[in-house]
C-alpha cells in the first residue's frame, strides 16, 4: 500500500523537481493542473514504463481517492508511489502555482 503526504510535503519536493503523475481525466487536467506533472489518466503504470531515475512518484488528483488507488497500483508494479493528500483542488486553494491546457508526456 501506498503511503499519502500532504500538500506541503509535496510541495518541497515538486520544488525540488520530484516526478509527478496526475490521475485525473484529461478535461480536469487542462482547466488546471501542478506545473510539470505527466498525465496518466487511465493507467498511471503506463506513463511509467520506462520511468526516469527517481526514488519517489507522486500521485495526485482532485481530491486524494483516485490518488490513492493509482498509488497502490503504482506501488505493486515496484515504484515508490505516494498520493497527494488535497490534491489538486488544495494546490489550487493554496494559492501555489497552476498549469492549464495539455502537456507533452500525457498518457
Amino acid at each position: 500500500m501506498a503511503r499519502q503526504v500532504d500538500l506541503e510535503v509535496f510541495a518541497a519536493a515538486w520544488s525540488a523537481g520530484a516526478v509527478v503523475v496526475d490521475v485525473r481525466t484529461p478535461e480536469e487536467y487542462r482547466a488546471g493542473h501542478v506545473p510539470g506533472a505527466l498525465l496518466a489518466p487511465v493507467d498511471p503504470v503506463a506513463v511509467l514504463a520506462h520511468p526516469p531515475e527517481v526514488r519517489e512518484v507522486y500521485v495526485i488528483c482532485a481530491s486524494g481517492n483516485r490518488s490513492r488507488w493509482a498509488a497502490d497500483r503504482l506501488a505493486e508494479a515496484g515504484v515508490e508511489a505516494l498520493s497527494v493528500a488535497g490534491g489538486t483542488r488544495g494546490w489550487i486553494a493554496s494559492g501555489r502555482s497552476v498549469a492549464a491546457g495539455s502537456a507533452p508526456g500525457s498518457a
